[in-house]
């Protein structure tokens, strides 16, 4: 293996590729000698200037998430480069405001969108995935959960632990099931991350609500989440298989 290049010639889907997480992954897989296939929903331009920014090294591919048939739709579009694909990292994610005083119309949909993004297209990302390992020498598969999939979250955002939580078991089942097929599924389950989410965060709760619990006083950088992600891509790293890895300032210790 070239220790240089550890991910050389491994092309890997990485979905919410333009956000804070997204783009460090995107950019470490590239680092270490990996192809990227880079997700949007939305925001086109950020794509491309990523993609220019890696010197023209992999796709941009757009999908929506929230609708029905955007994961399957996704999967299909990256199969259609002709890349032979390695690896797929779920990074994706939304957070909903579910409150129990709301009306249930509010609440069922907040619900709704939360488990679709957060679960549902990833386990749809997850089965075209392993479909497609079976049939290609195996491959690699790392959800990015979260903290709150271990400890709860806050009342106006269970949805997103829950469906954190239901992500981490979907990885685990998919080590248990698929593991004789060559396939390596992995949880990564940070706690805060220096995104705009979390900024979102602070200015609705306050900053000591964010960085108050956390013994080292610091958020986690993208980098290091995206470091992890390429840890588990390595061929060399099967026996990580089912693992949740924990990233939160020893903010929750299990």
């Amino acid at each position: 293996m070239d220790f240089q290049h550890p991910l050389k010639n491994q092309t890997v889907l990485v979905t919410g590729a333009t956000g804070a997480i997204g783009r460090s992954i995107v950019q470490r897989i590239a680092e270490l000698g990996g192809q990227p296939l880079i997700h949007f929903r939305s925001n086109e331009d950020e794509a491309k200037r990523l993609l220019r920014e890696l010197g023209g090294n992999g796709r941009i591919l757009q999908a929506n998430l929230m609708e029905n048939d955007g994961a399957v739709a996704l999967w299909e579009a990256a199969e259609a480069t002709g890349l032979k694909i390695g690896g797929l990292v779920n990074n994706a994610g939304i957070r909903t405001i579910a409150r129990v005083d709301d009306t249930f119309e509010a609440w069922s949909e907040a619900w709704d969108e939360d488990l679709r993004v957060n679960l549902r297209a990833p386990a749809d990302l997850c089965k075209c995935a392993i479909q497609y390992f079976r049939k290609n020498e195996g491959g690699r598969i790392v959800n990015i959960a979260s903290r709150a999939a271990q400890r709860g979250y806050t009342e106006d955002h269970m949805p997103y632990g829950v469906a954190k939580a239901g992500l981490v078991n979907l990885t685990k089942s998919i080590a248990r099931s698929f593991g004789k097929d060559g396939i390596v599924a992995v949880a990564i389950a940070p706690g805060f991350v220096r995104t705009e989410m979390a900024e979102e965060f602070i200015r609705a709760k306050g900053k000591h609500a964010t960085l108050g619990d956390i013994p080292i006083g610091e958020m986690v950088e993208p980098t290091e989440v995206a470091e992890l992600v390429c840890l588990c891509l390595r061929p060399d790293q099967r026996s990580l298989s089912g693992a949740t890895l924990d990233i939160n300032g020893a903010s929750y210790v299990r």
